[in-house]
């Protein structure tokens, strides 16, 4: 069973950058998919990005391509994803989970982007 914590959330100016992280423990880390989901105030859940078990495969929302980027390292047990060019539409929690539906994702990180 793993288990996730993120890290990394914060206040940025539009524009700026974030690197989240995704600490796991448990076994059998590198058999996972891994996502990042986000929630907006007022909002459902909303699946963000995709990375597969060896991490050459990922996929993004529309509205983060370009600008976001996710990756992992097996043997540290990570995820990370670096978001550049943020903007106030991207202000949310954002979790790391085991589905795209946000199963087993951990307590979360905020994520302010805000002048």
């Amino acid at each position: 069973q793993v288990q996730l914590r993120e890290s990394g959330g914060g206040l940025v100016q539009p524009g700026g950058s974030l690197r989240l992280s995704c600490a796991a423990s448990g076994v059998n880390f590198s058999r996972y998919w891994f996502y990042w989901v986000r929630q907006a105030p007022g909002k459902d859940l909303e699946w963000v990005s995709t990375i597969n078990p060896t991490g050459d495969y990922t996929n993004y929302l529309d509205s983060v391509k370009g600008r976001f980027t996710i990756s992992r390292d097996n043997d540290e047990m990570s995820v990370s994803l670096q978001m550049d060019s943020l903007k106030s539409e991207d202000t949310a929690i954002y979790y790391c989970a085991k589905d795209k539906s946000g199963l087993g994702r951990g307590r979360g990180t905020q994520v302010t982007v805000s002048s």
